[in-house]
């Protein structure tokens, strides 16, 4: 019986920012840039405003597609290497964010977590999520946070700073030729 959480019915969003958002979070911190500069939270801001209500969605909706793709990639990986994904990724996750208690309130943590659990398992993080209600303001930054791990895993996986953004704009790349 097919899932009302498969990823075919799932929104795509926009991918393209999220990504730019979680690249730019990477660029940041591994240029020892561990707080936000004002500056560029104002852009931060600026742009979120400039969405809209339906552009905020889309960019939630990208993050979590973001997150499929970070795990369906992860997913491969460690099967290829006879391990499971959610044994090796989800203890990982979940400690690293409970070090992160200003940014990832511990009550987030079983969501983003599911999160994870959904995209390891071939579902759709949105649609788990969705079945739950609409996001909240809590929710945010540690789903931001999740999307941000989960590609500096990859990127530690492969020892390249990058490979996380380049898989995700080669995919991006592929699909609009096709």
């Amino acid at each position: 019986m097919p899932s009302p959480c498969d990823p075919a019915h799932a929104p795509a969003g926009d991918v393209g920012a999220a990504l730019m958002m979680i690249d730019s979070r990477l660029k940041s911190i591994h240029d020892g840039r561990t707080a936000t500069d004002p500056e560029q939270q104002e852009l931060i801001d600026q742009f979120a405003a400039s969405l809209g209500p339906g552009g905020v969605d889309d960019v939630l909706d990208g993050a979590c597609t973001l997150i499929y793709m970070f795990m369906r990639w992860l997913r491969m990986a460690h099967e290829d290497h006879g391990k499971d994904v959610i044994e090796y990724v989800v203890p990982n996750l979940v400690a690293t964010m409970r070090m992160m208690p200003k940014s990832v309130p511990p009550e987030t943590i079983p969501t983003m977590a599911g999160l994870v659990i959904a995209a390891g398992t071939g579902l759709s993080p949105s649609l788990w999520r969705k079945q739950y209600g609409y996001w909240t303001e809590d929710e945010m930054t540690p789903l931001e946070a999740t999307a941000f791990l989960l590609a500096e895993h990859i990127n530690r996986i492969t020892e390249d700073p990058d490979f996380a953004t380049r898989l995700i704009t080669e995919a991006l790349t592929r699909s609009d030729e096709a």
